[in-house]
């Protein structure tokens, strides 16, 4: 017998089995214990969605995951959110069980218990607050306005222009029709952070129903899973769906081949699927459909936030859908899908292929990449606000429980005002007679050997303190120069590093372990037992993890201090050159004096500030993942 659910959430049987075998914890929430027991009782241990999944594949059959789940575990708090919840397992389970429904409710128990906030979420959890915030939020109601076209923030930032046209388009159909510019929320919703999510959501649909709004008319399929699910009074529509009741225009016929990606947020949404289809083969385009198709489709490798903690999960879906694809262009409906796959294979959002012709579909459409996507959205809100006649507007400054943070933009133009400040009252004061680096230098020099020593040993303590290097090295550059500047410095750091890796070896190994709650840590440990120094080189190399934590964190795994000791200095050196060498000019710029040493030591760091993002772009060309 099939089971039914609660709109992927609860998961509630139309019958139950037995209890599941092991006890479970007291004070687990009762939708946490509700949905183990559904899974545990209904879970018939056959291998079909483990057949269809990595990650099933990985920690084992949805019953078997049910039955050892203990919250109070890290390991199974981790396990979780390495799941996309694409839903692929509830298609081809004979039983109908939502197993991404019990995944999403390990994730909100997380939450609950005060875990779960990972520091590799914290760019996605930054970009929905932009979206929800005052600065890129618009509300603009006409009179009359029932309706609202609501475009979601990835298409707003990557296809402006398309997103302008979805408007007219529709208004052609629907005069009074309304604007939102907002967040839906699905990070959050997707993170288990429930609370946060439900009072933004629902603040957002209260205010449309108040206001008159009944329906709502999204061009994101996130965004449609979010209203429909949750939207309660307000009906949901794909822009796709309203655009393939007339048809289509633009380029004219074209005679070529394409495939389609469906969304996994769309997978149940047959109506969807099939207004896509036609509103392509109008364009006179034939479609040949992967395996995974549909109802069966495979997610793109970004759902769930799993790319930022299993990298290894999220190439696995995309180097799948990548062989499927096998060399055609693929067309897809949702921008963040459109993105992922455009790494692997040729891909164009499907209003791309309606508004933009053969370029389109070929993915030679142009699209907008961070950073200026924030200016495109910005743009944006600007047209609607001069084209759109709205008798009632707002920007919306709802912030749930948590405070609206500056963004990274706002904190840079604070430094460089209070730079020029400084440079300014230097100048002014005449206190820069005092800021001379000779002066400085004979000054150091008049301590004899006890200076370099005082600041090696500062250095060699500040990473097994938690101390900021950074600031440590400014002062070496300034006050020893570029040449003993680097020397003292990539010494002493050096040292440094290797106390907090012997420390956590040998002495504070389960203080260590209780500090690393990420699964990267994880993936470090099995990084090093594969690749060995490799991973000690690539993390000192590209800066994607802690420094003063990474150093702990290595003296648990398994490589040989001689190997970490000398890696670690001989990696660790471009960075400190770049950063000895720009700093040691920092006072001619206080002073108003630019040197040719400064714009060297600018131009390094700014090199190997670069690191990441020339290493992201050459794996994503070889189609590979990082060592960890």
């Amino acid at each position: 017998m099939k089971r039914s659910f609660s709109n992927g959430e609860g998961i509630k049987m139309m019958d139950q089995k037995k209890e599941p075998s092991v006890d479970r914890q007291d004070d687990s929430s009762g939708p946490m214990r509700e949905a183990l027991q559904t899974v545990s009782s209904a879970c018939v241990a056959c291998d079909l969605c483990q057949k269809e999944c990595a990650f099933l594949r990985k920690y084992g059959k949805p019953k078997e995951i049910a039955d050892r789940y203990d919250p109070s575990r890290k390991e199974d708090e981790a396990m979780a959110f390495e799941c996309s919840l694409c839903g692929l397992c509830t298609s081809v389970c004979p039983e109908g069980i939502d197993s991404a429904g019990l995944f999403l409710q390990m994730r909100r128990e997380a939450v609950r218990r005060g875990g779960g906030d990972y520091p590799e979420h914290a760019a996605l959890r930054g970009y929905e607050r932009r979206g929800a915030s005052h600065t890129y939020s618009y509300y603009g109601l006409p009179e009359g306005c029932d309706t609202v076209f609501f475009p979601g923030c990835t298409l707003s930032g990557t296809r402006s222009k398309k997103v302008i046209l979805a408007y007219q388009r529709l208004k052609e159909k629907i005069p009074s029709l309304g604007i939102v510019l907002d967040c839906c929320m699905k990070p959050s919703h997707d993170l288990g952070r429930e609370e946060h999510f439900t009072a933004m959501f629902e603040e957002m649909r209260d205010y449309l129903a108040g206001h008159g709004v009944k329906r709502v008319i999204v061009a994101c399929p996130n965004c449609h899973r979010m209203f429909a699910r949750y939207g309660k009074a307000l009906s949901t529509k794909s822009i796709y769906e309203v655009l393939a009741e007339d048809g289509t225009d633009g380029t004219g016929p074209i005679t070529d081949t394409v495939t389609v990606h469906d969304p996994c947020v769309t997978r149940f949404e047959e109506q969807i699927h099939q207004s896509v289809r036609q509103l392509i083969m109008g364009k006179g385009y034939k479609i040949e459909e992967m395996p995974h198709t549909g109802k069966r489709t495979l997610c793109c490798g970004e759902g769930g936030a799993v790319l930022a903690l299993a990298p290894d999960l999220a190439g696995s879906w995309g180097r799948l859908r990548q062989d499927e694809a096998a060399g055609r262009k693929v067309v897809t409906y949702c921008a963040g899908c459109a993105n992922i796959l455009a790494k692997r294979v040729p891909t164009a959002h499907l209003l791309d292929t309606l508004w933009t012709g053969e370029a389109g579909a070929g993915g030679k459409a142009k699209v907008t990449k961070a950073p200026f996507t924030y200016w495109k959205r910005l743009r944006l809100k600007k047209w609607f606000k001069k084209h759109v006649p709205a008798a009632i507007s707002r920007e919306r400054t709802f912030t749930g429980k948590e405070q609206q943070k500056k963004g990274g933009m706002t904190k840079l133009l604070i430094f460089l005002l209070f730079l020029a400040v400084v440079i300014a009252t230097v100048k002014i004061s005449g206190v820069s007679r005092y800021l001379e680096q000779q002066t400085l230098r004979t000054w150091i020099e008049s301590y004899g050997a006890l200076a370099p020593i005082a600041y090696m040993c500062v250095y060699a303590v500040a990473p097994a303190l938690f101390l900021p290097g950074l600031p440590i090295t400014i002062v070496g550059g300034i006050l020893f120069g570029p040449l003993w500047g680097v020397v003292y410095t990539i010494i002493s750091s050096t040292v440094g590093a290797c106390v907090a890796f012997l420390v956590s070896r040998y002495l504070a190994r389960q203080w260590v372990e209780g500090q690393l709650k990420s699964p990267r840590w994880r993936r470090l440990d099995a990084g090093v037992e594969k690749h060995g120094w490799k991973v000690v080189a690539f993390t000192r190399l590209i800066p994607l993890f802690p420094f003063n934590l990474l150093n702990y964190a290595f003296g648990l795994t398994k490589i040989g201090f001689r190997q970490y000791a000398v890696t670690t200095f001989l990696c660790m050196l471009p960075a400190c050159i770049a950063f000895i060498v720009f700093s040691s000019s920092l006072l001619d710029v206080i002073r108003g004096k630019v040197s040719v040493t400064f714009v060297i030591g600018l131009v390094l760091v700014i090199l190997v500030s670069m690191f990441p993002l020339f290493y992201r772009r050459y794996k994503a060309k070889r189609g590979e993942e990082g060592p960890v």
